[in-house]
């Protein structure tokens, strides 16, 4: 079992390492030191890490508007996968988002990536019928 804590800025090296192993392949505006941030700025409390110490083994970032939350950049270090860490961040985000009035939850997943869309539906998720679409209102570089 890990610890889930709020984030705080020591935890940063843990988290860029973290991001860099779970997501090879992110887009520069995905980075640490371009999300981290920007997070900070808004709803800090529903950032998570999972340490294992003061090992960053996990991350969770979760928002809330109002209607809905969302849940992204859930990751656990491949050496501590299959010990229910990104089950507790997940347990923990919806808790902080219940907490603040959600009702239901959100999020995204790569359609290609077949393990994590099983992790969410062992949690009670489900595909909805819709469309994802995004614009950029600036770059980033």
């Amino acid at each position: 079992m890990a610890f889930i804590a709020t984030y705080d800025h020591p935890h940063f090296v843990g988290v860029e390492a973290l991001w860099r192993e779970a997501f090879p392949e992110d887009s520069a505006w995905n980075a640490a030191a371009t999300a981290i941030p920007e997070k900070l700025r808004i709803q800090p409390d529903l950032f998570l890490v999972a340490l294992d110490g003061d090992e960053v083994v996990g991350s969770a970032m979760a928002g809330y508007e109002g209607h809905r939350g969302w849940i992204s950049r859930i990751a656990v270090l491949k050496s501590h996968r299959g010990r229910g860490i990104g089950q507790e961040l997940l347990v923990e985000a919806e808790r902080r988002l219940a907490e603040l009035g959600c009702i239901k939850v959100n999020l995204q997943v790569v359609e290609s990536n077949f393990a994590t869309v099983r992790f969410y539906e062992k949690s009670g998720y489900h595909v909805e019928p819709r469309i994802s679409m995004t614009k950029h209102l600036r770059t980033t570089t």
